[in-house]
C-alpha cells in the first residue's frame, strides 16, 4: 500500500464530496487505483500542504490508456512515453488560488517526457474543469472510457514544458 494513501483519501473526501455516490468516483475505487498504480515502478505523487494540513494532490503513472483512446492519437504523441496525470484534486476552500496549477507543475518538474496527458469528464463542474485545462495549454485529442464504471472522458495533451 502507498504510504500517503490515507492522507490523499482524506483530501479526496472533500474534493469529490458531490460525486462519491458514483462507482468510479468512490473513495474505495480511488484507493484500488492508487494501490494498483503505486505498486508499479515509476509511480509519482505530489501532496500540497498549507499550515500543516493537506490541501491537494496529484498522482501520475504510465500512459497505457492510449490503447483505449479514440481516435488513435497521432504518432508524435505515442512514439515516446508521456507523463499521464491520473488524478489531481484540491480541497474546495483552496480552489481558484492557483494551488492545482502549482501541484501540476511540481509533478511535471520531476519528469523529462515530451508530453503530459490527462483525461477529464467534460461535464465536470459544468465544463469548468475542461476549460481550466485548456487554459493551461492542453488540447483535446480523443475520448476514452477507462472502465465500465467510468463516464466517457476527453483525452487531453500538451507539451510538458
Amino acid at each position: 500500500m502507498f504510504p500517503a494513501l490515507d492522507t490523499i483519501r482524506d483530501v479526496v473526501l472533500d474534493v469529490r464530496a458531490a460525486l462519491l455516490h458514483l462507482p468510479n468516483y468512490a473513495v474505495t475505487a480511488f484507493g484500488e487505483r492508487v494501490d494498483r498504480h503505486s505498486a508499479e515502478p515509476g509511480f509519482t505523487a505530489v501532496l500540497a500542504y498549507a499550515d500543516g494540513h493537506p490541501i491537494g494532490y496529484a498522482i501520475e503513472h504510465g500512459d497505457r490508456y492510449w490503447q483505449r483512446t479514440s481516435p488513435t492519437p497521432a504518432d508524435k504523441f505515442t512514439e515516446r512515453p508521456a507523463v499521464a496525470l491520473k488524478e489531481i484534486g484540491v480541497r474546495p476552500t483552496w480552489r481558484k488560488t492557483g494551488t492545482a496549477r502549482r501541484i501540476h507543475d511540481a509533478l511535471l518538474a520531476a519528469h523529462d517526457e515530451p508530453f503530459v496527458t490527462l483525461m477529464v469528464n467534460p461535464a465536470a463542474g459544468e465544463g469548468k474543469v475542461h476549460a481550466l485545462y485548456k487554459s493551461w495549454g492542453y488540447e483535446d485529442i480523443g475520448r476514452s472510457q477507462p472502465s465500465p464504471a467510468s463516464p466517457v472522458l476527453t483525452v487531453m495533451i500538451r507539451a510538458s514544458r
